[in-house]
């Protein structure tokens, strides 16, 4: 039976946050009413989305298979990984994004991972095998940044990052703000509207700078740009393909383009926490989690886009999920490692230069 932790904050990237299923527990220390012990429970921190596919396809399934309990830590990335820098809660296994889990990986938060004990990772997309390292966790699902609009509002065709630059889009604009998953996104593509081949930090803020004018809101949660689309307070702007459906729910005619210039790698990392009694445990369930099965599944539920290549979908079992190499191979990824060293700098000049 799982146990969800009680306490913790809503998930920053979801529209809605689901309650938690069972009994729940005050802590991750192993205390549970089934009388679990450390020996047999597995503490997955993660986002607390889905929260009834994951209990029935993932979670459930593994636990009857290994003999385990899944405890759960729910919250938004930043939080969870305060949680463990602060050493709270005694997590196995910690979903993150990819720019929080760099975090964890230069603040040496994680345990290098034995890849031999991941055979599944054998049969996942190149890019998705070790996007922050051979020492550490492999992206489990891979989404797209582009963008979404209302093409009722807009009068043109879009098709480009700089399109965001042009008077169809004039007061009806939202763009990630600097602190989302996203914002180091849209920094980059201002470098490459700006006309620039390798990042130029200038031109960016030069280019966002022009855009700014243009913005109702500045979103820090996909539920803001959701809410905002469908009241017709925008007209569009970047958002993650996962979201889309969403879009399309209040928007039936609503688009979703993967820009000419490229969309941009949105890549969820699984990590085993420094210090886990249950290592070998916890690399099962990330090859569990890589599965063909699983990723299937996931994809089929449009809960996430799978990373397995053994992965067949129908077209319509493909809409609105990143699928495919044609696709994946495409994309965009940022360095997190660059995008974390200029993080406080470029929040900074966010504040100062775009967000007045």
């Amino acid at each position: 039976m799982k146990k969800w932790i009680s306490g913790l904050a809503a998930v920053a990237m979801t529209s809605v946050l689901l309650a938690g299923c069972g009994s729940s527990t005050d802590d991750a220390t192993g205390e549970s009413g089934s009388g679990a012990t450390a020996a047999n429970k597995l503490v997955i921190s993660t986002w607390g989305f889905s929260e009834d596919f994951f209990n029935e396809e993932v979670f459930g399934p593994f636990e009857k298979e290994h003999n385990v309990d899944i405890v759960l830590e729910v919250g938004n990335n930043a939080e969870r990984l305060n949680k463990i820098r602060q050493g709270t809660s005694n997590v196995d296994v910690i979903y993150l994004s990819d720019y929080y889990a760099q975090q964890g990986i230069d603040e040496g938060l994680f345990e290098k991972i034995d890849r031999s004990k991941i055979p599944n990772v054998n049969d996942i997309y190149d890019i998705a095998k070790a996007p922050l390292g051979e020492d550490y966790g492999p992206a489990y699902t891979i989404g797209q940044l582009g963008i979404a609009y209302n093409p009722d509002l807009v009068s043109k065709e879009v098709s480009s990052w700089s399109d965001l630059w042009d008077p169809a889009f004039e007061n009806n604009l939202t763009i990630p703000n600097i602190t989302a998953t996203a914002g180091p996104m849209i920094v980059d593509a201002a470098s490459r509207v700006a006309g620039n081949d390798t990042f130029n930090e200038d031109a960016a803020f030069a280019e966002l700078k022009k855009l700014s004018g243009n913005v109702v809101k500045f979103y820090s949660q996909t539920s803001e740009f959701v809410n905002m689309f469908s009241q017709e307070e925008i007209a569009g702007g970047p958002i993650m393909e996962m979201y889309f459906k969403d879009l399309k729910a209040a928007v039936p005619n609503a688009k979703f383009v993967t820009p000419s210039e490229g969309a941009y790698a949105v890549m969820n990392t699984i990590n085993v926490v420094k210090g886990s009694k249950n290592k070998e445990l916890a690399e099962e369930f990330i090859n569990w989690q890589l599965s063909q099965d699983v990723q299937a599944k996931s994809a089929k539920a449009k809960v996430d886009s799978p990373v397995n290549t053994k992965v067949e979908l129908t077209a319509e079992e493909a809409e609105g999920v990143t699928y495919g190499a044609d696709v994946v191979e495409k994309l965009n990824k940022l360095d997190m490692e660059f995008v974390n060293q200029q993080s406080k700098a470029w929040t900074d000049r966010w504040n100062r230069e775009i967000a007045q």
